[in-house]
């Protein structure tokens, strides 16, 4: 069985949610990715904020991201599959939510991300095309 610890990406980091979006993209830059789960006080996943919503939500609006932290940006409920999970599990958690990167929870502990590239290293081709099919829905 293809668990989610098998194909996630290990060392993921958390931003914590005080943080501003200019800390998040240097810190994005740093690590090379292009999405950060965001982590409240105790550690616990509050959102996750991608290069995208720096750019759309923050400088394209007009803001500073020098005076907006990740927290004002993170929208809806954050998902997150455990690391026992099976890869079945993942792409409903990523198809069912239509979201492009899934963090990977250990212990109550950050211990990775999932993203389209790794689900596709490890489908076949009718399997990607579906996984594409159904995240690109109505986007």
């Amino acid at each position: 069985m293809t668990t989610a610890k098998d194909i996630m990406h290990p060392g993921a980091q958390w931003i914590p949610a005080h943080e501003t979006l200019d800390r998040a993209a240097q810190l994005m830059r740093e690590l090379n990715v292009g999405a950060l789960p965001v982590s409240d006080a105790d550690e616990r996943m509050c959102g996750i904020i991608t290069d995208r919503d720096i750019v759309v939500e923050c400088v394209a609006a007009g803001h500073d991201p020098g005076k907006v932290t990740c927290e004002q940006l993170c929208h809806g409920t954050p998902r997150w599959v455990e690391s026992s999970a099976d890869i079945s599990e993942v792409l409903n958690e990523m198809e069912g939510h239509q979201i492009r990167r899934l963090p990977v929870i250990e212990n109550k502990r950050l211990v990775g991300m999932i993203s389209e590239a790794d689900i596709a290293r490890h489908l076949d081709e009718g399997q990607i095309a579906e996984f594409v099919e159904r995240i690109y829905a109505g986007s």
